[in-house]
């Protein structure tokens, strides 16, 4: 066979279902309900075409800097790549050897198995001894919403012998995060990772960065792709960056609709996670199927996610949309309860 053992034995990845019909609520992929900074489009209305036959910035030094002053480090203790799922893989290509471990939470962001299988390393779960090189630790965590204490994190990676990837794609909607870890001068093992897509509404872009000791960020520049980043994207990422405050004010009406959200639904009878995130995930009254939930809403043109697999297969994530989304998908799940 001309493909690879492991590829051929690899269960890939299946991203979130992407309707091509815009008249759907789409509750499924934790994308932001409002649109980026108004900056954005700025960068797109004026953007120079003559840039586009020249290679990016292969340091991405703008954004960079901005993003530097935005978290309290300096630009080498930055590494930026294409989207954060590149940075994943990057990671687990930099800081795994083959005959040690990848390791994460249990459920948390399935890709990491993927990622681990990939590289055709064992994935473990819970657990950072034995020959685990790279732990990836949602936090919060996807899908639960739930968040680990910062001290906790920062316990848990003193202790651990390899590299500690905590993934905060949804840390501006929590109450706290450990990018203060990431920073501290006397950090050697741990690395936070931030996304566009979520708080940024740049789901489209395809724009992560980590923050992390020079040494560790060195390593994932050394076998990232040369241009790994595109000018447009960075571009449009700076923009986004200057305006944080558009971004919080999203944010804000994000976490103020989760709330309702939730509380509503366990007046319902549902079992609710309390959630860090911008989805919440939850378990039906007792009598009533997650699955059968999630293809009733679907055929009412509301999407949200359920996974047929252990540990999580009781209960759909449903990410937090506009104030009108969400009393729409109410509706509809106490039209559900009473058939």
């Amino acid at each position: 066979m001309m493909i690879a053992k492991s590829v051929r034995k690899l269960e890939g990845y299946v991203p979130g279902e992407q309707p091509k019909n815009r008249n759907v609520i789409k509750l499924n992929t934790n994308e932001n309900p409002y649109p980026p900074s108004p900056k954005c489009a700025e960068v797109l209305k004026n953007f120079d075409l003559d840039d586009l036959r020249r290679y990016p910035d292969p340091d991405c030094t703008e954004l960079k800097a901005a993003l530097a002053k935005l978290n309290g480090t300096t630009p080498d203790r930055i590494f930026v790549g294409n989207g954060s799922d590149e940075i994943l893989a990057l990671a687990a290509r930099a800081f795994v050897e083959n005959d040690e471990a990848i390791g994460s939470l249990d459920p948390s962001y399935s890709l990491y198995k993927t990622l681990a299988a990939i590289r055709d390393v064992k994935w473990v779960g819970n657990r950072t001894d034995g020959k685990v090189a790279l732990f990836l630790w949602t936090n919060p965590n996807a899908p639960t919403g739930t968040l680990a204490a910062r001290d906790f994190v920062a316990k848990t990676a003193k202790s651990f012998k390899g590299v500690m990837l905590v993934d905060e794609a949804y840390a501006d909607f929590s109450r706290d995060n450990c990018m203060a870890l990431a920073t501290a001068p006397g950090n050697r093992n741990v690395i936070v990772m931030r996304t566009f897509s979520k708080s940024f509404s740049l789901a489209g872009l395809r724009v992560g960065y980590c923050v992390g000791p020079k040494p560790l960020i060195e390593a994932l520049v050394k076998v990232k792709d040369s241009y790994n980043v595109d000018a447009i994207a960075q571009k449009v990422a700076l923009a986004a960056v200057k305006d944080v405050k558009w971004m919080r004010a999203n944010v804000k009406k994000v976490v103020a609709t989760r709330t309702k959200v939730a509380e509503a639904m366990r007046l319902r009878g549902w079992t609710v996670n309390e959630s860090e995130s911008n989805f919440l995930f939850a378990r039906p009254p007792a009598g009533i199927e997650a699955e059968s939930v999630f293809r009733e809403l679907r055929r009412r043109n509301i999407f949200v996610r359920w996974w047929g697999i252990k540990n999580v297969r009781d209960f759909i994530r449903v990410t937090i949309g506009t104030d009108g989304q969400m009393q729409a998908f109410l509706r509809e799940l106490e039209r559900i309860r009473r058939r």
